[in-house]
């Protein structure tokens, strides 16, 4: 028991969240740093595509990190650094895109999609109903084969 104590430890902590920030990028400063943390959550990396920058390992992660740092040392506020970010990579870059006509598909698309949908589920629905419909009910020579046929014997023989 006790040797898989380690083990267990050790699974534990890699369930831990793992955040890319190198202590060598972390700002002197606990007010600018909090405000590149909250910036770099915002950002996308381009890499990786579904990680904010802050959680990527990525080179180019490392680079945007360092680059957010220091825009904000040289005085940036934080509308200045995302549009600085965004004006270089485009609106990718931000992990909530702003909706405007270039996104709106983006967007718009899983309502779409589910429009979509409930109009293909409906047409079906009509069709099928349509077709229900369509079919004559049985004449009395019918029924009378139908009832012969299911008391096992056979007119026609």
């Amino acid at each position: 028991m006790r040797r898989f104590l380690p083990v267990f430890a050790a699974v534990l902590l890699l369930a831990l969240p793992a955040l890319a920030v190198q202590p060598d990028e972390v700002l002197r400063d606990p007010a600018l740093e909090a405000r590149a943390r909250a910036i770099s959550a915002e950002l996308r990396c381009l890499v990786c595509q579904n990680q904010s920058i802050d959680d990527s390992d990525a080179p180019l992660a490392r680079d945007l990190r360092i680059l957010v740092r220091e825009r904000l040392s040289a005085g940036d506020s934080d509308e200045e650094v995302r549009n600085f970010v965004v004006a270089r990579y485009g609106d990718f870059v931000l992990l909530r895109p702003p909706f405007n006509w270039q996104t709106a598909l983006l967007w718009g698309g899983p309502f779409l999609v589910l429009l979509a949908g409930i109009a293909a589920i409906v047409t079906a629905a009509r069709r099928r109903r349509t077709e229900v419909a369509a079919i004559a009910p049985l004449s009395d020579e019918e029924k009378a084969r139908l009832a012969a046929l299911l008391e096992g014997r056979d007119q026609d023989a």
